[in-house]
């Protein structure tokens, strides 16, 4: 399949570089995509994923005749495309609706305890947590499920959890018009809790405030609203 000869030409490319291991390195806060992303239709992803997947079932030694491996490459195909990573398309990117905010309310606003299930780019496991987000209206609101949806629209694709925070916070800066924005993201790594040290109690927790919320008062009263037991202490 045509998808051979791109795998080797990017293994021979990452045999030039050292093995990062588990070290978390980002070098902007933009998603590391090729230019040719998007030009292979979904339909014709998930057949090259469920052909790939199978070959990687079959090197593992599992049997592919019996009735419960199966259907199994074209169910991670499936899920790899349309749901864990659906993110990775800009046409999956959530319309965001803003109102001009007639109330005229001028404090914070905070959404606590967003589910957050994303991908470690580095081992392809889950990232699994909450996140809280916060603005201040300069003039706009938005619906309170659109938090939600952009939080879940830039988890869903591979991962680091720093990447992630940011792209919140600059999304919700950019549909909102405000500089204002806070986003606290605490989640486990099952690349931590599952392999390698596997401790199961660590939590990674990452911070990113703006505007007014880097002003000690404000964080303060911003950290004050989502400590319930979401950030140790």
């Amino acid at each position: 399949m045509k998808t051979d000869s791109i795998i080797s030409e990017l293994g021979a490319k990452l045999n030039q570089h050292e093995d990062i291991g588990d070290n978390h390195v980002m070098t902007n806060s933009d998603t590391p995509l090729r230019r040719d992303a998007f030009d292979m239709s979904d339909e014709d992803k998930k057949k090259e994923i469920e052909y790939h997947f199978a070959k990687i079932m079959d090197i593992l030694g599992l049997d592919m005749t019996d009735d419960s491996l199966q259907g199994t490459p074209h169910r991670v195909a499936k899920m790899f495309v349309k749901e864990i990573f659906y993110g990775l398309n800009p046409n999956s990117k959530p319309r965001v609706s803003t109102f001009e905010n007639k109330y005229d309310y001028d404090k914070m606003l905070v959404e606590k305890n967003i589910r957050v299930n994303s991908t470690c780019e580095h081992h392809f496991l889950p990232i699994i947590g909450k996140a809280h987000v916060a603005y201040i209206s300069t003039g706009q609101v938005i619906g309170l499920s659109k938090l939600n949806r952009i939080v879940d629209y830039y988890s869903r694709r591979p991962q680091v959890q720093e990447r992630l925070t940011i792209q919140i916070m600059e999304e919700l800066k950019k549909a909102l018009k405000t500089e204002h924005v806070a986003v606290v993201i605490e989640a486990q790594h099952l690349c931590v809790t599952s392999r390698g040290i596997n401790d199961e109690h660590s939590t990674t927790v990452t911070v990113q405030m703006s505007g007014k919320f880097n002003e000690p008062e404000t964080k303060n009263e911003f950290l004050r609203y989502i400590d319930n037991g979401f950030i140790q202490k």
